[in-house]
């Protein structure tokens, strides 16, 4: 299993992440409280610290040089489901790659997990259309809701089957 490895992508490395590190811990109570802050609290579905250290979650943190620049994570589901939640990318660095770099990591890890596909949950709202685009370019499809989740117009749910990719 990769978990631990570091993967360089023009200088971006993505790591696994213990949460133990006060930038990568601010990163992720920043991007929560913006998600509390822009839906209501039905519709809020981002996991804070407490969650996210699940033992069904590992966290990935994306890193360029001493810059912590992104993060992302996956939630297993079941051994074949899986859904990424807490993508992030850090203030100052939106439009460099980080996102997708993270994303095709999250992607490359449920393939060697095994996983059969990888979903995820993001807003309806103008704020969360870089989310939709980053998604739709990387082959994920809008579907119906999964899991736990039930229709909820602030929400837009998509997928990517990994064993026909």
């Amino acid at each position: 299993m990769t978990d631990n490895r570091t993967v360089a992508v023009d200088q971006l490395r993505v790591v696994a992440d213990d949460l133990s590190g006060a930038q990568v811990r601010a990163l992720l109570a920043a991007h929560h409280a913006e998600m509390a802050s822009t839906s209501p609290a039905e519709s809020m579905h981002a996991l804070d610290l407490t969650a996210l250290r699940d033992p069904a979650v590992t966290v990935w943190s994306a890193w360029s040089g001493e810059d912590l620049v992104g993060c992302g994570a996956l939630k297993e589901l079941d051994p074949e489901h899986a859904e990424i939640k807490s993508m992030r990318t850090a203030d100052g660095h939106t439009g460099r790659g980080v996102a997708a770099t993270v994303l095709a990591h999250l992607i490359a890890v449920g393939r060697e997990r095994g996983y059969r596909r990888l979903s995820l949950e993001t807003g309806t709202q103008d704020l969360f259309a870089p989310a939709r685009r980053l998604y739709l370019r990387h082959g994920f499809t809008e579907c119906e809701p999964f899991g736990s989740y039930s229709l909820d117009p602030l929400s837009q749910f998509f997928t990517l089957p990994l064993d026909r990719c």
